[in-house]
């Protein structure tokens, strides 16, 4: 799962992890971007976690509020 480099022992469920690896992968490949530790990929690794703690829960949902706050439209 690649967001769990950019957790820092955050406590989080399996499932909400798998669900925050696939808005990862998503947003990265959206925005062209490598899912490496790089400025740009943590910022979207940060955007998604902070997301999580504040209860959003699905792929879907992180995606699509990781790129509104970013800014960034997807299409």
């Amino acid at each position: 799962m690649p967001i769990t480099r950019f957790l820092s022992g955050q406590p989080f469920q399996p499932e909400l992890i798998e669900q925050m690896s696939a808005a990862f992968v998503r947003a990265c490949q959206a925005l062209r971007l490598e899912p490496v530790d790089d400025p740009a990929t943590r910022l979207v690794a940060r955007t998604i976690i902070e997301l999580a703690e504040r209860g959003l829960n699905d792929a879907e949902t992180l995606f699509e509020m990781t790129l509104r706050q970013l800014e960034i439209d997807k299409t």
